[in-house]
């Protein structure tokens, strides 16, 4: 890539800064290759002018193979670790597609170094791995985001504008339901470099709660503005151990808050895919069957359509939402937030030891809120 030199310029009084747009891009590295998600991320990058990928870190050769020849990448991308490409290339953020297992290490390893990261969700397989990345985060001084399909949807930050915006349209949470998932990962058709780890306990965390759970209740928390639950009460089952032999399949986690319930309900038995859910408040509701679209209904008045504006940068996409913190322009908040997701975390480690047990599991939250 041609570098271009671009100097101040001083005229009449005004210094003319250097824009946005002429910014060097910042230099993104990928690590891992065996989440699916990464294959919508590739050609992204292909059209962006605000990040340059610089290197991939895979040490599977087969899954090396793969990628180079379904995409294209040139060899010379690809590296054996971390280590191996920060001692040739600069790298300024890795994005990381490894099993949830390998989140801590790829954050261990960055933290150090002074790299940012962003990994697709969940945080952690649980909440001593979660602990381990937040503790290595803040000694290196590195922002650590998670990433969701949902956080870029238009209806979800219309709603939350809605929910705890001035007019308080449809007054103090009370419920929220909120479902997530598909027919399941190897009927969509899910790599063998996906399920390899998705499906293993250890390298998930757990199944269907984990891999749709950690939607609701990323969700939820921060509809509930980062407040924990006072107890989870989560059940799981398994109705396709053909499939699905070592891990659940199916999920229904409860939140209780001291004024708000929530319902999440995670699954890889659902006959389409959903995303999708339902804000009830004291004086109203919403409905947001998908990432454009939302329904609100005050009292017993008809159901009325409300807009859902595209997102502007830097919350349009994940891409644009990392260059904006790499270059400082932005604090992580909300749902892609550390805070959020050490939260996140906590919920499903408790809905996992609550559906294992049987059990209620009380959390204490905060009951002034």
């Amino acid at each position: 890539m041609k570098k271009i030199l671009i100097l101040p310029l001083l005229w009449m009084g005004i210094t003319c800064a250097r824009s946005e747009e002429d910014a060097p891009p910042v230099r993104l590295a990928i690590v891992g290759l065996v989440h699916d998600h990464v294959g919508g991320m590739l050609p992204e990058l292909a059209k962006r002018r605000d990040v340059r990928l610089v290197g991939i870190v895979e040490p599977d050769q087969e899954v090396v193979a793969y990628y180079a020849d379904h995409f294209h990448l040139d060899p010379s991308l690809f590296f054996p670790s971390i280590e191996a490409l920060v001692a040739k290339n600069k790298v300024d953020a890795v994005a990381t597609f490894t099993s949830t297992f390998d989140h801590r290490r790829v954050v261990e390893a960055c933290a150090p170094l002074g790299i940012d990261v962003m990994m697709e969700k969940p945080l952690a397989v649980n909440m001593e791995h979660a602990r381990a990345i937040s503790a290595a985060a803040s000694k290196g001084k590195i922002q650590v985001i998670v990433n969701y399909e949902t956080t870029w949807y238009p209806s979800a930050h219309r709603a939350y504008d809605i929910v705890h915006g001035q007019d308080n349209a449809i007054g103090d949470l009370r419920k929220i339901v909120v479902c997530d998932g598909h027919i399941g990962p190897k009927a969509i058709g899910c790599s063998p470099f996906f399920l390899k780890w998705l499906l293993d306990p250890k390298l998930n965390g757990g199944g269907a709660l984990m891999d749709f759970g950690c939607y609701g209740a990323d969700l939820v928390t921060w509809l509930m503005e980062g407040r924990r639950p006072t107890a989870v009460f989560a059940v799981t089952q398994n109705f396709q151990p053909e499939s699905y032999p070592k891990v659940d399949d199916e999920a229904t986690i409860v939140l209780t808050y001291p004024r708000a319930q929530a319902i999440i309900q995670a699954s890889w038995n659902w006959a389409s895919g959903r995303k999708d859910m339902d804000i009830y408040g004291q004086k109203g509701s919403l409905w947001l069957p998908n990432r454009d679209s939302l329904f609100m209904r005050i009292g017993d008045r008809p159901e009325a359509r409300q807009a859902a504006p595209a997102l502007a940068d830097p919350n349009a996409d994940s891409l644009s939402y990392l260059v904006a913190v790499v270059r400082g322009r932005i604090q992580p908040s909300g749902l892609s937030s550390l805070d959020v997701n050490m939260v996140v975390t906590e919920i499903l480690d408790a809905a996992k030891e609550s559906a294992r047990t049987g059990k209620r599991i009380d959390l204490g939250g905060d009951p002034s809120r």
